[in-house]
């Protein structure tokens, strides 16, 4: 029996993973019947899907779209068959304009580790039947997600998804934001979107709730999402583009004075969300609380961060500490301001709760699944700072190194060598030494290499509490795999980063051919301490599987996104093993 509960309490405690499920505004079963649109023309546009599993419940979504509005009156079943003739749990709810059409139940009293079918049923009209599974309980011998981010729909087709759809033993995929973009026609990674009629909708960058919610319908009516959706079940969070770029809790780079309220844009922009996405509030109306656990028996811990939007600190910028005049950078200021002890992504109550989950937990393995990469991504500071390329650093890095050498009176060098350093001693003016004399910087502020204080402690809690720690990250259009060290130097976990679905890589802003990306990620593993793997040119997905003795990641990529047809690159596929053993964890 579906029941109604209001406590708020409950359902944080539900929303948190502890086992309660949800039931409220738009997650509701037993509805009474609306006869006034009884004989209105309605259709399943959108597909279903399902989401934000547990051992007993899960959340199943989806949205009528009918010839005129009203209330709707839609009705729901779940079978352990896809002919559906034992079924589980059927009940009906209403929906209307005021949540857009769509419908989201929270189906309970669920056996654990079970696939179960279920649908919808509005007016005589029946949807798509969607497949989903529960969590597992117990001590399972192996855990699989697919990871995933970064789909933009007019930069290519979502063949990404379509290959994941391919999987067919994944327990859930785990989207880590960007799930939708912001911005008008003709603006980021719009270059080939009329070609592959592929156009935004509305026309115009996202700022009411109806400008957000067209364009979640628009993404949805992609059959390769609407596929995989219809076959796993999801566990979602959001970044930055499902509000707007580089979103931290007061603002964004894309949003200025002359737009309106940020507040407002942001409220509109996390209702949608919660509209559209197969994920259960921790109570009714509340849109900006999204962290939760979820458990895989005690094999796995997932812990869902909210790395952007709840209490994130605006990002900071090299530009006030760096003297393009004199080439000068001030570390001390910036070192001071970067490990500030009152700085946060997380916020005070998130991060005390993770520690909280972390500490009380006895499973494996512990996962965060966020959004921004985690592990230090430091360049030399005048490749980060813009002064000087990556090209131009190398080559006159190295004349600089055999100046020096010359300089000293070393007598190993070769007469060609002599001969080089002579012919190019010029290109080394006073600005270029102090260029190459700055000191490694991160490249990127917006990951957490701009909060290095809290990821500190983030780092110290799965320490100190001897827990075997693996991270998710998205957002940065590559795949990577880096150790994670804290600031001892002892290696605490590792992290794993997935490659977009259609977004552009560091290949667009370096302009990387075929020829040049083997060498340049070489070159970056090389450049950055604790950065194990790289790939700066292709798009997507990563797939983790766990069990009892190891973690096994595996990078998979298609061959374009220009076409609807397409192959997986077999080429370029990666893997990486993360093995608990008596030394602790290794990668290889």
């Amino acid at each position: 029996m579906v029941r109604s509960i209001t406590r708020r309490d409950f359902l944080v405690l539900s929303a948190k993973g502890v086992g309660a499920a949800v039931i409220s505004h738009g997650l509701m079963g037993c509805g009474s019947s609306n006869n006034s649109t009884a004989n209105i023309g309605v259709n399943f546009v959108h597909g279903v899907a399902s989401g934000d599993p547990l051992a007993d419940a899960v959340i199943i979504w989806t949205r009528i779209t009918p010839q005129s509005e009203g209330v709707f009156t839609v009705s729901w079943e779940i079978a352990t068959d896809e002919a559906f003739s034992t079924l589980i749990t059927t009940g009906n709810t209403t929906t209307s304009a005021e949540s857009d059409y769509t419908v989201k139940v929270d189906a309970i009293g669920l056996a654990a580790g079970t696939t179960y079918y279920y649908r919808f049923i509005c007016n005589d009209i029946v949807s798509v039947v969607g497949k989903t599974k529960t969590l597992v309980s117990g001590s399972p011998s192996s855990v699989k997600l697919a990871v995933m981010s970064c789909s933009n729909y007019p930069t290519g087709h979502f063949n990404v998804y379509h290959l994941a759809a391919q999987q067919n033993d994944l327990d859930a995929v785990v989207h880590l934001g960007d799930y939708i973009y912001e911005y008008a026609r003709t603006e980021y990674g719009s270059d080939n979107a009329e070609q592959l009629n592929r156009q935004v909708l509305p026309a115009t960058e996202l700022f009411s709730l109806s400008d957000y919610r067209t364009r979640y319908a628009q993404y949805r009516t992609d059959e390769n999402l609407q596929l995989l959706h219809m076959l796993v079940p999801f566990i979602t969070v959001w970044d930055d583009h499902e509000v707007a770029n580089d979103t931290w809790r007061n603002g964004a780079e894309n949003h200025t004075d002359d737009e309106g309220s940020f507040e407002e844009r942001k409220l509109a922009a996390l209702q949608a969300y919660f509209e559209w996405l197969p994920i259960r509030p921790w109570s009714e109306g509340n849109y900006e609380e999204i962290y939760r656990s979820f458990s895989f028996g005690d094999l796995v811990d997932l812990h869902m961060l909210d790395t952007r939007v709840l209490a994130r600190d605006e990002q900071m910028s090299f530009t006030g500490y760096f003297d393009s005049a004199t080439n000068e950078f001030n570390e001390s200021d910036y070192n001071n301001d970067l490990y500030h002890s009152d700085r946060t992504m997380l916020g005070v109550e998130q991060l005390q709760w993770l520690e909280d989950k972390v500490t009380a937990s006895d499973s494996r393995w512990q996962v965060l699944g966020q959004q921004v990469l985690m592990g230090e991504m430091k360049l030399p500071g005048a490749v980060a700072l813009g002064v000087m390329s990556t090209t131009d650093y190398a080559e006159l890095g190295a004349l600089a190194a055999l100046a020096t050498r010359y300089a000293n009176g070393d007598t190993s060098l070769t007469s060609d060598e002599i001969d080089y350093v002579i012919a190019n001693s010029n290109k080394l003016t006073s600005e270029v030494i102090a260029q190459l004399s700055l000191p490694y910087l991160p490249y990127n502020l917006d990951a957490w290499d701009g909060y290095a204080g809290e990821r500190d402690k983030i780092l110290d809690i799965f320490n100190s509490a001897s827990k075997n720690l693996v991270v998710l990250a998205g957002d940065t259009h590559n795949a990577w795999a880096s150790e994670l060290s804290n600031n001892e130097g002892t290696i605490v976990g590792y992290e794993l980063a997935t490659s977009s679905v259609t977004s552009p890589g560091l290949e667009y802003y370096l302009g990387l051919t075929d020829e040049t990306a083997a060498s340049t990620e070489a070159g970056l593993v090389y450049l950055i301490e604790g950065l194990k793997y790289a790939n700066l040119t292709d798009r997507g997905f990563l797939t983790v599987t766990f069990t009892p003795t190891e973690t096994q990641a595996e990078w998979h990529f298609v061959d374009n996104i220009l076409s609807s047809e397409y192959s997986e690159l077999n080429s370029r596929k990666a893997s990486a093993t993360i093995e608990i053993d008596n030394s602790g964890l290794t990668l290889s």
